[in-house]
């Protein structure tokens, strides 16, 4: 059956290989993110494999932002069956005596509190069909704390309680909710982490296979496709070289 998806943060990394698994499964996409000239691309690239697919640039961030952008639906585009809250970041890395407060508000306005005000706006469309499922992308950093990474690990660890509660809320009228926790994955990630310190970056992923944003695509997509009466409420993923985001073998 084909489905309306509407996933945040499609511009980069798992948002994208998000939207692009579900288009390869010819549901409906509706693709948001903050960088307009991304969302137009990436539109214009599912278009062409014959995907319905509609666009709305705004920062999660904004709550007014985000309702305008829901609010300007046609009704059609509205039955939204799946809502994918991929838009997150960490930034930073740093232990918290020498932190940016500048970052700890990005992260937390992003992670946390952008995740609120989309869910806000898309869960009583669903509550009013008695129908939908809801996917928070968190992390390990959701499950552990580990050295420099205390304000993105809080914010992770507040996805994971959002989403227990979206999950008690949200039973009596048949959402389901699920958490997907990635572990170490190859995408713009530490890019951003680091303020776009390239070389840093990429030595984050020396010496071990990690994932990639198609492996989680592959996931997300999968829990939609488990029959009516199943769900999966929390998937905590890594590559086979990390055991949790302390122990990772590194060959070289």
């Amino acid at each position: 059956m084909k489905k309306t998806v509407l996933v945040t943060g499609a511009t980069a990394g798992f948002g994208k290989a998000i939207a692009q698994k579900f288009a390869e499964k010819g549901h409906r996409l509706i693709i948001t993110g903050r960088r307009e000239d991304r969302l137009k691309s990436l539109k214009a690239e599912l278009i062409a494999q014959d995907v319905e697919c509609i666009y709305l640039s705004f920062d999660v961030r904004d709550n007014d932002a985000v309702i305008k952008a829901v609010n300007s639906l046609s009704d059609d585009w509205k039955s939204i069956d799946v809502l994918v809250n991929n838009a997150g970041l960490a930034s930073g890395l740093d232990k918290i005596q020498d932190g940016n407060t500048d970052n700890w508000d990005k992260m937390i306005d992003t992670n946390v509190k952008g995740l609120l005000y989309v869910s806000k706006a898309i869960i009583p469309l669903m509550v009013a069909r008695k129908s939908g499922h809801i996917i928070n992308i968190g992390s390990t950093a959701g499950k552990e704390v580990y050295e420099k990474g205390n304000v993105y690990c809080a914010s992770k660890h507040a996805v994971d309680a959002i989403t227990k509660g979206m999950r008690i809320d949200l039973l009596e009228h048949g959402i389901k909710v699920t958490q997907i926790a990635p572990g170490a994955a190859e995408t713009e990630f530490s890019f951003v982490r680091f303020d776009g310190d390239t070389e840093r970056a990429k030595n984050a992923y020396n010496g071990y296979q990690p994932m990639s944003a198609e492996d989680i695509a592959l996931l997300t997509v999968m829990a939609t496709e488990l029959p009516a009466n199943l769900c999966i409420n929390d998937l905590v993923v890594t590559s086979l070289a990390q055991a949790n985001s302390f122990y990772i073998d590194r060959k070289s």
